[in-house]
């Protein structure tokens, strides 16, 4: 089984082998409080084969450490709610807070290998699952994790061993599943799985550890090491900018900003008359994407009182209420800013044929975070790339991907901002901080023209809206959604 090995440790007694291994755990203890300081999050992946001994390995990292900065999850076979979902988007939802560990008890090999088992992925779809897999990981760590990923190897005798011991007593019998006994009569099958993911997903920013379960000393000795060397690599390369890797997605051309024409308008008796029909036909589009199962993001970004929210409420009033939710998204709160910046979105995410909507969306990382300073320029230049590989992931789960661009003039926006104060019941939607934006709309154009180029794809393309005046961007914006589910429907 191939993988990376930890460094062949000599022979040692007991006694040395107890003294080195408690020298060992001290340091790891103390390294705790260092990644606490560092806000260095730390993933460790621990699969194996069933009865290798992964539960009691996990017991052994935690034992010295303060329960109060990790968390141990035991991975269950997905529930049908969690299916409905992208396959790694329970697995994001585990993802450590800055500072802190999490130790996971299997997780997206044990699931894809089960999957490639049971004959439920085709090549070219297991393919793709490698492929995700792989993004997932480089993208955790070029945001500062570490990912430590570690295989308990056993060899079937000492499996069937240890199977037969659980099955033996009554308060552990519990312990053996099926999939345990499966192992021990597919055996070959089972090591060509694994092995083909090992080969697949063993790369340089995430390599796998294979370590032999035999010998519990030696087992716990070797992880450990593992570990603290871990740690103290990633706390000296935290600070070391990220290579940026090219952008491989076909991109659509986009004009910029400044060369939209604005001035297209409706009349209100054409406005209602095309509302109504646009509301009628997305009403009954609704149905059959519940019905297909087909899944709905539609990301708002915009000028200031472009009219996004004006926008959003026509739009879902044709919509069945129990099919759709509004995601208003503000500045990241403290357990967000602490997670991978697109960790808040994945949690977000539509069931399948639910209709997701983001009133702003994790662009905010090139336009707000790039221009106040909240990321480092690696971070901002970096996302383009992750986005675009967030909204593959999105697309070839079966998504409908629909983003938009609310554009208005200068001139227009001053005008919107004085109606709102002059307004009582519309005062609160003028903030300071809309007053601060409006000094910098120079810079937020060419962020904006930037984030359009580099991240309008031929599987996710920008929707430029024009909203000075109101009446024709609704009409607009309801026909692009129409045109996306009806195409999406054709496909299937």
């Amino acid at each position: 089984m191939e993988g990376k090995r930890n460094g062949e440790i000599e022979k040692l007694s007991q006694d040395e082998m107890k003294k080195i291994l408690k020298n060992t755990r001290g340091k790891l203890a103390m390294q705790q409080q260092l990644i606490k300081e560092k806000k260095l999050p730390v993933l460790v992946l621990v699969e194996g084969w069933g009865a290798a001994g992964k539960g009691t390995l996990i017991s052994y990292l935690i034992r010295d450490l303060d329960p109060r900065f990790f968390r141990v999850i035991p991975t269950k076979a997905p529930t049908k709610e969690e299916k409905r979902k992208p396959f790694l988007c329970r697995h994001m939802q585990n993802i450590p807070e800055a500072g802190q560990f999490v130790f996971l008890d299997a997780g997206w090999m044990e699931e894809t290998v089960c999957d490639m088992i049971d004959g439920k992925l085709k090549e070219k779809e297991l393919k793709k699952r490698f492929e995700e897999i792989n993004v997932f990981e480089r993208q955790l760590v070029d945001n500062g994790y570490l990912v430590l990923k570690i295989f308990v190897d056993v060899s079937r005798d000492i499996q069937k061993e240890r199977v037969q011991k659980l099955m033996d007593e009554e308060d552990t019998r519990w312990r053996v599943g099926k999939r345990d006994l499966d192992q021990l009569k597919e055996r070959k099958k089972y090591e060509k799985a694994y092995g083909s993911f090992i080969g697949e997903t063993n790369s340089e920013k995430a390599p796998w550890h294979v370590i032999d379960s035999g010998e519990k000393g030696l087992v716990e000795l070797q992880v450990c090491h593992l570990l603290v060397d871990g740690i103290e690599k990633a706390i000296q390369q935290k600070d070391i900018p990220v290579v940026i890797p090219e952008n491989k997605f076909s991109m659509m051309p986009m004009p910029k900003l400044d060369h939209v024409d604005l001035a297209k308008e409706l009349s209100r008796e054409e406005y209602e008359e095309q509302l109504n029909a646009a509301q009628k036909k997305l009403k009954k589009l609704h149905n059959k994407i519940y019905n297909k199962g087909i899944p709905v993001i539609i990301a708002y970004e915009g000028w200031d009182a472009a009219g996004k929210g004006g926008n959003i409420k026509r739009l879902t009033s044709a919509l069945d209420a129990r099919g759709f939710q509004v995601n208003p998204i503000a500045s990241p709160d403290v357990h967000e800013k602490n997670r991978h910046f697109l960790w808040r979105f994945w949690t977000r995410l539509p069931k399948t044929g639910h209709i997701a909507i983001f009133d702003r969306t994790w662009y905010g990382r090139v336009m707000v975070e790039r221009l106040e300073g909240f990321c480092s320029e690696n971070d901002w230049q970096r996302a383009y790339n992750e986005i675009n590989e967030f909204e593959k992931m999105l697309t070839d789960w079966g998504a409908v991907v629909v983003k938009f661009w609310i554009h208005i003039d200068k001139e227009t926006q001053l005008k919107r901002f004085h109606e709102r104060e002059a307004t009582p019941e519309k005062r609160w939607k003028i903030t300071e901080e809309d007053w601060r934006n409006r000094e910098k709309w120079d810079q937020y154009e060419i962020a904006v023209d930037e984030m359009i180029q580099k991240t309008s794809t031929e599987f996710a393309p920008w929707h430029i809206i024009q909203s000075n005046d109101k009446y024709y961007a609704r009409i607009q914006a309801i026909n692009v959604v129409i045109d996306a589910i009806e195409q999406k429907l054709k496909e299937k």
